[in-house]
Protein backbone atom coordinates (compact mmCIF):
# COMPACT_ATOMS: atom_id res chain seq x y z
CA UNK A 1 0.00 0.00 0.00
CA UNK A 2 1.34 3.44 -1.03
CA UNK A 3 0.68 5.82 1.70
CA UNK A 4 1.65 9.76 1.27
CA UNK A 5 4.03 10.16 4.59
CA UNK A 6 3.63 13.80 4.33
CA UNK A 7 -0.13 13.81 5.70
CA UNK A 8 0.86 10.87 7.99
CA UNK A 9 3.83 12.99 9.69
CA UNK A 10 1.08 15.55 11.12
CA UNK A 11 -0.94 12.77 12.22
CA UNK A 12 -0.03 12.54 16.59
CA UNK A 13 -0.65 8.76 16.21
CA UNK A 14 3.20 8.80 14.22
CA UNK A 15 4.21 11.52 15.86
CA UNK A 16 7.92 11.18 16.47
CA UNK A 17 8.27 7.96 14.15
CA UNK A 18 10.90 8.26 11.07
CA UNK A 19 9.19 8.95 7.66
CA UNK A 20 11.66 6.01 6.31
CA UNK A 21 9.11 3.64 9.17
CA UNK A 22 5.91 5.09 8.10
CA UNK A 23 5.49 2.88 5.23
CA UNK A 24 6.30 -0.37 6.94
CA UNK A 25 4.85 0.51 10.14
CA UNK A 26 1.38 1.06 8.25
CA UNK A 27 2.21 -2.45 6.15
CA UNK A 28 2.92 -3.74 9.90
CA UNK A 29 -0.62 -2.59 11.30
CA UNK A 30 -2.67 -3.81 7.80
CA UNK A 31 -3.98 -0.08 7.34
CA UNK A 32 -6.67 0.79 5.35
CA UNK A 33 -7.69 3.60 3.09
CA UNK A 34 -10.92 4.63 2.38
CA UNK A 35 -12.62 7.90 0.68
CA UNK A 36 -15.82 9.32 1.81
CA UNK A 37 -18.02 11.59 0.47
CA UNK A 38 -19.64 14.38 2.45
CA UNK A 39 -22.56 13.01 5.00
CA UNK A 40 -21.18 9.62 4.49
CA UNK A 41 -21.70 7.16 7.22
CA UNK A 42 -17.83 5.54 8.50
CA UNK A 43 -18.89 3.97 11.32
CA UNK A 44 -22.63 3.61 12.27
CA UNK A 45 -24.09 3.07 15.93
CA UNK A 46 -23.78 -0.46 16.67
CA UNK A 47 -21.13 -1.57 14.58
CA UNK A 48 -17.98 -3.52 15.77
CA UNK A 49 -15.85 -1.39 17.95
CA UNK A 50 -12.70 -3.21 15.87
CA UNK A 51 -11.22 -0.01 13.92
CA UNK A 52 -9.42 3.29 14.57
CA UNK A 53 -9.95 6.04 12.24
CA UNK A 54 -7.02 8.55 11.32
CA UNK A 55 -8.56 11.42 9.09
CA UNK A 56 -5.52 12.13 6.64
CA UNK A 57 -7.98 14.57 5.36
CA UNK A 58 -11.26 16.14 5.35
CA UNK A 59 -13.56 16.56 8.62
CA UNK A 60 -15.75 14.10 10.51
CA UNK A 61 -17.93 14.43 13.91
CA UNK A 62 -18.80 11.50 16.22
CA UNK A 63 -22.91 12.02 16.67
CA UNK A 64 -25.57 10.36 18.84
CA UNK A 65 -28.91 10.18 18.58
CA UNK A 66 -31.67 9.48 20.68
CA UNK A 67 -34.61 7.43 20.60
CA UNK A 68 -36.58 10.87 19.34
CA UNK A 69 -34.09 11.20 16.70
CA UNK A 70 -32.40 14.38 18.28
CA UNK A 71 -28.45 14.15 17.53
CA UNK A 72 -26.13 15.29 19.81
CA UNK A 73 -22.35 16.11 18.61
CA UNK A 74 -19.74 14.37 20.85
CA UNK A 75 -16.76 15.41 19.27
CA UNK A 76 -15.40 17.01 16.12
CA UNK A 77 -13.08 15.48 14.54
CA UNK A 78 -10.38 17.28 11.83
CA UNK A 79 -7.10 16.41 10.11
CA UNK A 80 -4.10 14.32 11.64
CA UNK A 81 -6.56 13.48 14.56
CA UNK A 82 -8.35 10.14 15.67
CA UNK A 83 -11.73 8.83 16.32
CA UNK A 84 -13.30 5.41 17.87
CA UNK A 85 -9.72 4.85 19.89
CA UNK A 86 -11.15 5.10 23.23
CA UNK A 87 -14.04 2.28 22.79
CA UNK A 88 -11.64 -0.12 21.01
CA UNK A 89 -8.92 0.54 23.85
CA UNK A 90 -11.65 -0.03 26.39
CA UNK A 91 -12.57 -3.37 24.93
CA UNK A 92 -16.17 -1.86 24.24
CA UNK A 93 -17.45 -4.32 21.43
CA UNK A 94 -20.29 -2.37 20.11
CA UNK A 95 -20.10 1.20 18.84
CA UNK A 96 -22.45 3.07 20.81
CA UNK A 97 -21.81 6.35 18.63
CA UNK A 98 -21.84 7.08 14.64
CA UNK A 99 -19.37 8.84 12.92
CA UNK A 100 -19.97 11.05 10.27
CA UNK A 101 -18.07 12.47 7.16
CA UNK A 102 -19.20 16.41 7.32
CA UNK A 103 -17.01 16.60 4.21
CA UNK A 104 -15.31 14.65 1.96
CA UNK A 105 -12.81 13.02 3.34
CA UNK A 106 -9.90 10.26 3.45
CA UNK A 107 -9.73 8.07 6.20
CA UNK A 108 -7.13 5.26 7.19
CA UNK A 109 -8.99 2.90 9.23
CA UNK A 110 -6.14 0.32 11.63
CA UNK A 111 -7.68 -2.58 13.24
CA UNK A 112 -6.93 -1.19 17.16
CA UNK A 113 -5.31 -4.88 18.31
CA UNK A 114 -2.51 -4.30 15.67
CA UNK A 115 -1.58 -0.95 17.55
CA UNK A 116 -1.87 -2.38 20.66
CA UNK A 117 0.37 -5.62 20.09
CA UNK A 118 3.61 -6.04 19.10
CA UNK A 119 4.41 -7.89 15.81
CA UNK A 120 6.34 -10.65 15.33
CA UNK A 121 8.74 -8.89 13.78
CA UNK A 122 10.00 -6.81 16.77
CA UNK A 123 9.07 -3.25 15.26
CA UNK A 124 11.11 -0.83 16.94
CA UNK A 125 8.96 1.73 15.92
CA UNK A 126 6.08 0.13 17.43
CA UNK A 127 6.53 0.87 21.25
CA UNK A 128 6.54 4.53 20.21
CA UNK A 129 3.50 4.03 18.68
CA UNK A 130 1.74 2.36 21.92
CA UNK A 131 3.07 5.54 23.43
CA UNK A 132 1.72 7.95 20.76
CA UNK A 133 -2.13 5.96 21.26
CA UNK A 134 -1.54 6.65 25.04
CA UNK A 135 -1.11 10.19 24.87
CA UNK A 136 -4.29 10.72 22.50
CA UNK A 137 -6.78 8.75 24.77
CA UNK A 138 -5.07 10.97 27.48
CA UNK A 139 -5.81 13.98 25.37
CA UNK A 140 -9.18 13.17 24.08
CA UNK A 141 -9.84 12.76 27.92
CA UNK A 142 -8.50 16.27 28.86
CA UNK A 143 -10.90 18.02 25.44
CA UNK A 144 -14.00 15.82 26.99
CA UNK A 145 -13.43 16.67 30.39
CA UNK A 146 -13.74 20.64 29.00
CA UNK A 147 -16.64 20.04 26.78
CA UNK A 148 -18.60 18.92 30.02
CA UNK A 149 -17.65 22.39 31.59
CA UNK A 150 -19.38 23.82 28.50
CA UNK A 151 -22.41 21.73 28.69
CA UNK A 152 -22.78 21.86 32.94
CA UNK A 153 -22.83 25.63 32.83
CA UNK A 154 -26.75 26.76 33.86
CA UNK A 155 -28.13 28.72 30.88
CA UNK A 156 -27.43 28.51 26.95
CA UNK A 157 -25.99 32.16 27.39
CA UNK A 158 -23.01 30.68 29.67
CA UNK A 159 -22.48 27.50 27.43
CA UNK A 160 -22.13 29.80 24.71
CA UNK A 161 -19.36 32.03 26.64
CA UNK A 162 -17.54 29.24 27.87
CA UNK A 163 -17.53 27.24 24.25
CA UNK A 164 -16.91 30.93 22.49
CA UNK A 165 -14.18 32.12 25.30
CA UNK A 166 -12.00 28.18 24.88
CA UNK A 167 -11.88 28.71 21.01
CA UNK A 168 -10.41 32.43 21.78
CA UNK A 169 -7.98 31.44 23.74
CA UNK A 170 -7.70 28.30 21.43
CA UNK A 171 -7.19 30.73 18.64
CA UNK A 172 -4.93 33.25 20.44
CA UNK A 173 -7.21 35.80 19.01
CA UNK A 174 -10.74 37.66 20.09
CA UNK A 175 -11.39 36.66 16.33
CA UNK A 176 -11.54 33.12 15.20
CA UNK A 177 -13.73 30.63 13.20
CA UNK A 178 -15.67 27.62 15.18
CA UNK A 179 -15.91 24.04 13.65
CA UNK A 180 -20.35 24.64 13.61
CA UNK A 181 -22.72 25.83 11.87
CA UNK A 182 -26.07 26.98 13.78
CA UNK A 183 -28.16 23.82 14.05
CA UNK A 184 -24.50 21.36 14.90
CA UNK A 185 -23.27 24.01 17.50
CA UNK A 186 -26.62 23.76 19.23
CA UNK A 187 -26.33 19.68 19.21
CA UNK A 188 -22.66 20.20 20.73
CA UNK A 189 -24.06 22.40 23.33
CA UNK A 190 -26.96 20.35 23.69
CA UNK A 191 -29.69 23.40 23.74
CA UNK A 192 -32.28 24.25 21.67
CA UNK A 193 -31.45 25.85 18.36
CA UNK A 194 -33.75 28.83 18.44
CA UNK A 195 -33.30 29.72 22.04
CA UNK A 196 -29.45 29.79 21.42
CA UNK A 197 -29.93 32.11 18.05
CA UNK A 198 -31.99 34.08 20.48
CA UNK A 199 -28.94 34.52 23.25
CA UNK A 200 -26.81 35.07 20.20
CA UNK A 201 -28.90 37.85 19.30
CA UNK A 202 -29.09 39.59 22.52
CA UNK A 203 -24.88 39.06 22.94
CA UNK A 204 -24.55 41.10 20.18
CA UNK A 205 -26.47 43.83 20.80
CA UNK A 206 -25.34 44.11 24.20
CA UNK A 207 -22.12 44.66 22.24
CA UNK A 208 -20.17 41.39 23.90
CA UNK A 209 -19.56 40.00 20.81
CA UNK A 210 -20.33 40.17 17.06
CA UNK A 211 -20.31 37.50 14.76
CA UNK A 212 -21.36 36.22 10.51
CA UNK A 213 -21.82 32.66 10.16
CA UNK A 214 -19.00 30.68 11.61
CA UNK A 215 -16.65 33.87 12.26
CA UNK A 216 -16.89 35.27 15.59
CA UNK A 217 -15.15 38.40 17.75
CA UNK A 218 -15.11 39.03 21.53
CA UNK A 219 -15.60 42.48 22.52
Amino acid sequence: MENDTTLLKSVSLFSGIETHDLESLCDCLSAKIRNYKANATIFSEGDAAEFVGVVLSGEVQVVKDDFYGNRNILAFISEGQLFGEAFACADITILPVSVIATSKCTIMLINYRKILTTCSNCCEFHSKLIFNMLRVVANKNVILNQKIEFISKRTTKEKLMAYLASEAKKAGSNSFSIPFNRQELADYLYVDRSAMSNELSKLRNEGVLEFNKDKFKLL
